[in-house]
């Protein structure tokens, strides 16, 4: 995914959201894949990225004080993080919502509870489709 990430190292991934049973599921379900990095507020997943770009993001919708549509829009404001793949997650199925973060370049959409097998399978997919986009290039 990065071009300067070494073969032996893991997918770097960023789990924002409010709720620690929710980070500590999205955690055990990953990391023995992925490097799983939590963070439970949108500000300090924009703190986190001004330090590091992950290789996806996974952003809860419903959180407060910054929700994850406003958290989306400042990371798409962040220099070299516009195109960075982020996957939603929610417990509410808004159909505003949903069209809001599609205007913002999501990848997916995953509704909460989930399972640790489909969460999985989403992540994969979306990082076998950026690996075929940068063979493209």
């Amino acid at each position: 995914m990065n071009q300067e990430q070494d073969r032996n190292s893991k997918v770097c991934i960023l789990a924002v959201d409010d709720t620690a049973i929710i980070l500590s599921r999205i955690s055990d379900a990953l990391s023995d894949e992925f490097e799983v990095i939590t963070v439970n507020s949108g500000a300090r997943a924009l703190k986190f990225l001004k330090e590091r770009k992950p290789d996806l993001i996974l952003l809860d919708i419903q959180m407060s004080p910054m929700d994850g549509i406003e958290t989306l829009h400042k990371i798409r404001s962040m220099k070299d993080l516009e195109d960075i793949p982020v996957i939603m997650l929610t417990g509410v199925e808004d159909k505003e919502t949903v069209m809001e973060s599609a205007r913002l370049g999501i990848c997916d959409y995953i509704l909460k509870p989930f399972s640790s097998g489909e969460l999985l399978k989403r992540i994969n997919r979306v990082i076998e489709r950026e690996i075929q986009k940068h063979l493209e290039v």
